[in-house]
């Protein structure tokens, strides 16, 4: 007879039928599954945030549970076996199981209340969500909206967010996808570059001047670069390369050079001069979640907001056709729109009705 320990346990640990190997746990089959699909110990363990010693502990427990070798070890990562390659498909089907009971426990407790996790591309979380929070914390005072910027899309059925905001339409067949809108993307420059620089008057006359460029995901930056200089190199027409949304446009609106910025930078930062070039480049927007998480009352809340925060009724510059930025001040009708170009040592509240317009073109000079 066999004494059990107290909560159903025989004595050393859950035992498999027969062969006396305990069974897997859930945290080892999952560190074998983020080491596979990473390549490596070491990415996984950045992605996990754990010492890789306790990683590389946590394999081979596993491999000593179930009796078999999962991986081999080669300088560029590691492979799993053929054994690795049965055990790594059950464990993704495990997984997923995991992140369904996950998604069942939010549904079966509704509420509006709460936190959702809301992932956007830096530049469209950091300038155009984020300033609007404030109005959707007024109608939902009891949501906590965490808002994750990053240029890297996350992975909706691993539940790294409940909804994403991104620039690259997703191919999973179980999320839902609803295209927002889309960016119309142009050369601006700052007031101040264009005092001391002048503009250029050609796509090809731009190789003369300082660029900014950003190099992220979700960019295109490769081919977009390559349609702008060519084979040239980068280093003495470059002056500014950055991965982040933020300083990239930053950069620009500080004088640095020209750079590309979607024109809804028109609407909300002044001192911006777009150049009128046939230089331009789009990208839809696309927002994705799993479906069952938009029957959660407090993410459907966000989706609802997102969507209508992306309205291109509302705000012309997410219309499909372009709509150039001199013509924003006679089509927008909305409210008064957050001004990020920085009024940190004002007294008054930084928000404008429309910022001054100002086209370049050919050497002309145009303000509203």
């Amino acid at each position: 007879m066999q004494i059990r320990r107290r909560g159903g346990d025989p004595p050393g640990g859950r035992q498999g039928t027969g062969s006396g190997r305990r069974l897997p746990t859930w945290e080892n089959v999952h560190a074998f599954l983020q080491v596979i699909e990473h390549g490596s110990f070491r990415s996984a363990a950045l992605k996990l945030g754990l010492p890789i010693n306790r990683l590389r502990h946590r394999v081979a427990k596993l491999e000593q549970q179930l009796g078999v070798t999962l991986m081999t070890r080669h300088v560029d990562g590691v492979r799993a076996t053929a054994e690795g390659e049965q055990v790594l498909a059950a464990a993704r089907s495990m997984e997923a199981a995991y992140f369904g009971l996950m998604r069942a426990k939010d549904m079966a407790l509704p509420s509006a209340a709460g936190e959702v996790k809301l992932a956007s591309t830096e530049g469209l979380g950091t300038f155009w969500l984020a300033p609007r929070l404030a109005e959707f914390r007024r109608t939902h005072p009891n949501l906590l909206v965490d808002l994750r910027c990053a240029m890297r899309p996350v992975d909706m059925l691993r539940l790294e967010a409940d909804a994403a905001v991104q620039l690259v339409r997703p191919g999973e067949a179980d999320l839902k996808v609803v295209k927002l809108g889309r960016l119309h993307v142009i050369p601006y420059a700052a007031a101040s570059y264009v005092e001391t620089y002048g503009v250029p008057d050609s796509v090809e006359a731009l190789s003369r001047h300082r660029l900014v460029f950003q190099v992220a995901e979700q960019t295109a930056a490769r081919e977009f670069h390559a349609s702008v200089l060519g084979d040239r190199p980068q280093a003495g027409v470059v002056c500014v390369r950055t991965n982040s949304s933020s300083a990239h446009a930053l950069a620009v609106a500080s004088g640095a050079g020209i750079g590309w910025l979607a024109t809804y930078a028109s609407a909300i930062a002044e001192g911006l001069v777009a150049i009128d070039l046939d230089a331009r480049s789009m990208f839809d927007v696309w927002l994705t979640y799993h479906p069952d998480v938009a029957r959660i009352p407090r993410v459907r809340h966000v989706i609802d907001w997102v969507v209508d925060s992306f309205d291109p009724r509302r705000f012309p510059w997410f219309r499909d056709e372009f709509v150039h930025p001199r013509e924003f001040a006679g089509i927008y009708r909305g409210e008064p729109l957050f001004n990020v170009s920085g009024h940190f040592a004002e007294d008054e509240v930084p928000f404008i009705e429309f910022p001054d317009f100002m086209l370049m073109a050919g050497g002309r000079h145009r303000t509203r």
